[in-house]
Order: C-alpha cells, then structure tokens, then sequence
C-alpha cells in the first residue's frame, strides 16, 4: 500500500518516548507522520486500530529455520511466515544449518532467497568459527559484505579462550554483534534436563546450572580483557543473571537475552518425560525463574528472544533421553510476554524495548521506532483477544511446543512490512 492510515491506535515507541493515542500515517513503504488526527491530503487506505496497540515492528534475533539442510523441520517461507503471523517483522536465523552459514556465498544465496518471500525481513548470523568447530575464525569482513548481521556459534560455545579472544576482537574490527551460546560442553555433555530434583526423580542425566554460569563467567572475563563487546544468548539460570548484574555495574559492554520459556516454565514442565519441555539450555527452577523476571524489571537483560527451534515428530517422539533439544516458539512469543505484563511490573513501553527496540539497537537493523522518515515495519497488538494455541493452526512445519492448548489473552492482529500487510489475523480480514 502506498498510503495508509493506521487510526486511532495506542502508539507506543519508546524510543521517541511516546505513549498516547494517535495516528500512524504511512506513505510509500515509509513512516510519514505520527500524531493525533491526522488527514493526509490525499485519500489512505483506511486501517482503525481502536483500543489496539500499533507499535514498532517485533525483532526476533534468535530463531532457527533450518535451511539449508533440515527444511523438512522448517525452512524460510514457513519460518518467515510464523514470524509475521506472531507478530515479527524481522528475526535473525542462527547459523547452526546443514552445512553451517561459514561462508559468504551461503549468506548471500539465502539473502537474496528471502527477497521474494512474503513474510518477515530476514537476517543472518554467520558462524564465528569454520564448520562452528570452535577453532579457526570464518572470515568476518567477507561475511558481513555479503550481509550478516552477527556471529555465533549457537548451539556450541567456543570454549578455547584464546579463539573466544580474537573473536571478540575481530567481531569488533567487523562491526559484527558476538552472541555466545554460553554453555561449557563437557559439564553438560550427555545431559538431558536441569540437574536437581527433577532429574533425580526421572532418573536423567542432568544438566548443572555451573554449566551455564562458568561460561559467562569466562566471556565476561574476556569482555574485561578485550573490551569488546558480548552477548549472551538464551540466559536461564539465576546466577548467571547476577554475573551479567554485575558485569553491567563495573561498566563492562555485556548485554543478555533469555526466551519466554524461562519466564514461564520450570523443569517441573518436564512431567513425566514430556520430550516437548526438552530444551537447551535446560528449563530451571523457579528460583532461576523469578531472577529472569527480575533481571528484565531492572535492565540487567535487555532483550527477549523465542530461540524458535523446530524439529519433526522424528526427533521429538522418541524416548526422553534420545528426544532433540528446542521449542517452536515465533507464534507464543508475544503473547506469553503479554501475559507477562499482567504478572508482574513489565509495561507496554518495556515490551516494546525488549522486543523491538533493544533488538534494532544491538544489530544496527532497522525499525524499532516509528519515527517518521523510517521504514513502516509495524505490529498492531490487540491486548485483550483471548484465544486458545493450537500449534497444528499455526504457519511452522513443526509442532514441538509446550503450550499447546494454553489460552492466551493478547496478540498481534496485523503485521506491516515496509508498509505492506503481511499478516493479518483471520477474524479481522477484510
């Protein structure tokens, strides 16, 4: 559409430190105006957003689609189409692919894939390190031409510290964000579920929180050394939380991000063997969860990401110990986040920090405002619509997920790329 009017929505951008019933004009794929009562000159497209929020477009920067190599889980159409359908205008995929994204040619090939797919904006990261094996750095400054927009090894952590150095250092030279999936590979090793009762109880390996929280260590070390910057992905431990706490105070570049699913689940979830609550790192105890929620309130974690992992009914119907890590979770994102609002102290324009805004900044991408002159990337939010999650209605290949059947209160109702709708919620089609 090449004009548009979004009307008489609660506009929330905190970056322009804006809370307030408005409207959003949008001319030519761009962000024209946004004010209250608005008339453009010529005729607009009409879109009434009455008692919804209209808020800058949600970035996931921690999601996995699977291609190249595993498209029967998951591959970018149906991935990209999940993340309009939650509420995503942009995600970042991770670089754990079959083969892994250590080359220009892989970055660039799925790049230019994405630009004729209907969904959400894609981003990549490529592999810190070739074939992800922790030791002999890809080649950065290539990799960023071509498009990424980040490195990491998610999935494994560098755990040779000398290696972990100079990918801090050439990150840095490169402009390239290092997200580290911080995780000492041989305390973990074998582990299937958060170490403690549960694991005990089931008779699983399990999985030690030091596990965790000796990684961070380590990276933030590095970061004191370097003084270049880390990101650390997926945080789920109550300690770990106190690491990145006190690592901010001391003024050292440190950011985190953690996923819905710690701020909701336990390893209580894990049931009896329910392979859907296996994940990586593993869910903790409720301990590790109120310090997550605590973390998000004071600024320790800026940024909350689904860590959308998909996986067929090959790798999760199986027996517990034999069942892949991950959950989908680019349609459960937002509206587990919304319900988060109503736990506890996270406000709207904190939502919209951690999900967009927050996101935008660490990446250098754009949207994550609705200043004018910006691209019109933009989620409309109905916090009251109540609904029931059904994964097999949804737009991923894959069912793994925890919440099935939950009953949520709040989601996004329409998604605009660049001005154009690409998702709309079915009971609002016109």
């Amino acid at each position: 559409m090449n004009n548009c009017l979004i009307k008489g929505g609660r506009v929330i951008d905190p970056a322009r430190n804006l809370d307030e019933v408005a409207d959003v004009w949008i001319l030519d794929g761009r962000i024209k105006a946004v004010e209250p009562n608005l008339s453009p000159p010529s005729d607009p497209f009409l879109i009434e957003a009455h008692n919804q929020w209209v808020c800058p477009g949600l970035i996931d920067i921690h999601v996995h689609l699977r291609e190249p190599g595993q498209e029967y889980k998951e591959d970018l159409e149906s991935g990209l189409t999940a993340a309009v359908a939650g509420g995503f205008t942009a995600v970042l995929a991770m670089p754990n692919t079959s083969p892994p994204l250590d080359q220009a040619p892989l970055i660039a090939g799925l790049r230019a894939k994405a630009q004729s797919l209907p969904g959400a904006r894609l981003y990549l990261a490529a592999a810190m390190t070739r074939g992800r094996l922790g030791q002999e750095l890809t080649e950065y400054q290539d990799l960023r031409l071509a498009g990424a927009k980040a490195v990491t090894d998610d999935g494994s952590w560098v755990s040779d510290s000398q290696v972990m150095r100079r990918v801090l250092d050439y990150a840095k030279v490169c402009s390239l964000p290092a997200l580290s999936h911080a995780q000492d590979p041989l305390l973990s090793k074998g582990g299937a579920i958060y170490e403690g009762r549960m694991s005990t109880r089931l008779g699983l390996p399990g999985i030690p929180a030091q596990a965790e929280e000796i990684a961070v260590f380590r990276d933030i070390a590095l970061v004191e050394l370097t003084g270049n910057p880390v990101h650390i992905c997926h945080l789920s431990t109550a300690k770990a939380v106190n690491l990145i706490r006190a690592a901010k105070a001391k003024g050292l570049p440190v950011t985190a991000e953690t996923a819905p699913h710690y701020l909701f689940l336990t390893d209580e979830a894990v049931g009896d063997y329910d392979s859907r609550a296996k994940m990586n790192p593993p869910l903790g105890t409720i301990e590790d969860q109120k310090a997550l929620r605590e973390g998000l309130l004071d600024g320790t974690i800026t940024i909350i990401a689904s860590d959308h992992a998909p996986h067929s009914s090959l790798e999760k119907e199986v027996e517990f110990i034999e069942a892949a890590f991950g959950i989908i979770g680019l349609e459960t994102s937002l509206p587990l986040i919304l319900e988060l609002t109503r736990e506890i102290n996270l406000t709207p324009s904190l939502l919209v920090e951690l999900m967009s805004r927050n996101p935008a900044k660490l990446l250098g991408l754009p949207g994550g405002t609705l200043t004018p002159g910006g691209p019109a990337d933009i989620t409309v939010i109905d916090p009251e619509l109540e609904f029931v999650y059904e994964a097999a209605k949804g737009y991923s290949k894959s069912r793994n997920t925890p919440f099935e059947g939950r009953k949520f209160k709040g989601r996004a109702v329409l998604t605009l790329v660049e001005g154009e709708i690409r998702y709309r919620y079915p009971t609002l089609a016109s």
